[in-house]
């Protein structure tokens, strides 16, 4: 099957990558000619588990072919997948300019029958409006169908989601369609639901507010443990035990970020008031994360009372591990909150990229653990790296000023961190520790 997959960003680049393994002829198309010639040398513009060595063997097999050519890469395709970014407006509502953009480029190109797949995060209606497009300018119905088959993965497992996910959903009225949908997702093994475009619209929206609003319960449970002495972590237990309930998505901490959770519970919430429905749980669930991940802040101010000139130690930048990605990371807010405060911050994180400096160009990029807490006031963990969990924190907490750690991930025992010289430790529900010092406020 030829596929054409336009937008070379991460939903785009595991999708042509997936359909290349099992032999496809993908072109995969991207306005970024640098980021076009990067790929097509092999070398990956995002960190991925496994992505490097597949992008390399389909190259070598000819399987998938990097261009910033749309219009050439259409018309040599039976299926066109879009994968395009569709970030948030100030209002919430989501910018489907990107997707229309696709839309009209692919009008021009349509010569015979083709399937357009809308992968990207869309809001309901996105299917007719493109339909629409097609139909306004001049593209014969009966060559063309569009059809709404979002994306459901998990970034740091992204491949293995494609390939082996819980779902795909494809939202389409034609029989034709399905078919040769059938066809490209047939080697995969993942159990495809069949339903209409608004459902296939409103799906992933819903699933990713649903598990945004565990993640922010349970934070708001692990809160109210640290004020009674009770232990979030096995609160957590007991409730995943629950089959109804499972274990999943309830791991306490200082929030979400990403560029799913924070941007498609946004959406929702617009997406109801434009059809009149209000979305209560969504908003609070919102509302809990901006204050959830500003947590260590509040834990810092408590402890110090000023934080102005004191060095604080970042340990991970990434929203979650696996992963390159710093958007909506709950690092970011804490960093630009201490910022403001006259802090001075130290950070680390082996895989984030350049990005971060542009951002914060003021802060001191380390590149190890112990350079970043060397001389440090406070150590906050924002991601649960492997690294965190190994690391000796006997010559952290020597290493630092003021052996001060904030676990913002529970990764750290309480036990293990009074052994190691720690003179206070605070988690999130999970129990803290504060040794009388008198210097320890200076």
């Amino acid at each position: 099957m030829k596929i054409c997959v336009i937008g070379a960003g991460y939903v785009g680049l595991v999708a042509a990558l997936s359909f290349a393994k099992y032999k496809n002829d993908v072109i995969c198309v991207d306005k970024d000619v640098n980021k076009v010639n990067q790929l097509n040398k092999g070398i990956p513009t995002i960190y991925e588990e496994g992505l490097e060595p597949l992008l390399k063997k389909c190259l070598e097999k000819k399987y998938i072919l990097f261009t910033n050519n749309i219009r050439t890469a259409i018309s040599l395709s039976d299926v066109i997948m879009i994968t395009v970014g569709t970030p948030t407006n100030p209002d919430w509502s989501v910018d489907i300019s990107q997707v229309i953009d696709a839309a009209n480029e692919i009008s021009i190109s349509i010569d015979k029958y083709k399937v357009i797949i809308i992968k990207s995060t869309v809001p309901v209606g996105t299917h007719e409006t493109v339909k629409n497009i097609f139909i306004n300018r001049g593209v014969n119905e009966n060559n063309f169908d569009v059809v709404s088959n979002p994306e459901f993965l998990r970034e740091g497992r992204a491949l293995n989601d494609f390939l082996n996910g819980d779902r795909m959903v494809i939202g389409s009225n034609s029989k034709k369609a399905i078919r040769i949908i059938n066809k490209i997702y047939g080697p995969f093994k993942t159990k495809i639901i069949y339903t209409n475009p608004p459902t296939a619209e409103l799906i992933k929206y819903a699933s990713n507010a649903l598990l945004a609003t565990k993640i922010s319960f349970i934070n708001e449970m692990a809160n109210l443990c640290s004020k009674v002495d009770a232990n979030i972590e096995t609160l957590s237990y007991g409730l995943g035990l629950d089959k109804r309930i499972s274990k999943e998505f309830l791991n306490a901490g200082i929030g979400y970020g990403g560029s799913c959770f924070p941007k498609d519970t946004k959406a929702l919430v617009n997406i109801g008031e434009k059809y009149g429905c209000e979305f209560n749980i969504v908003r609070s669930t919102i509302k809990v994360n901006e204050n959830q991940r500003l947590k260590p802040v509040e834990i810092l101010l408590d402890h110090y009372n000023k934080i102005e000139g004191k060095t604080i130690a970042i340990l991970g930048l990434t929203f979650k591990p696996g992963t390159d990605d710093i958007r909506d990371a709950p690092s970011l807010y804490i960093i630009d909150e201490l910022l403001s405060m006259g802090a001075k911050i130290k950070c680390y994180d082996p895989t984030v990229s350049k990005e971060m400096e542009t951002l914060f160009p003021n802060i001191t990029y380390c590149n190890s653990i112990i350079e970043t807490v060397k001389d440090s006031h406070c150590a906050i963990i924002c991601t649960e790296l492997d690294e965190f969990y190994k690391m000796d924190l006997k010559i952290i907490a020597e290493n630092m000023k003021k052996p001060v750690l904030i676990d913002g991930r529970n990764i750290i025992r309480m036990k293990k961190a009074k052994k190691s010289g720690f003179s206070h430790y605070y988690s999130i529900g999970n129990g803290s520790f504060e040794i009388n010092d008198s210097t320890i406020h200076k």
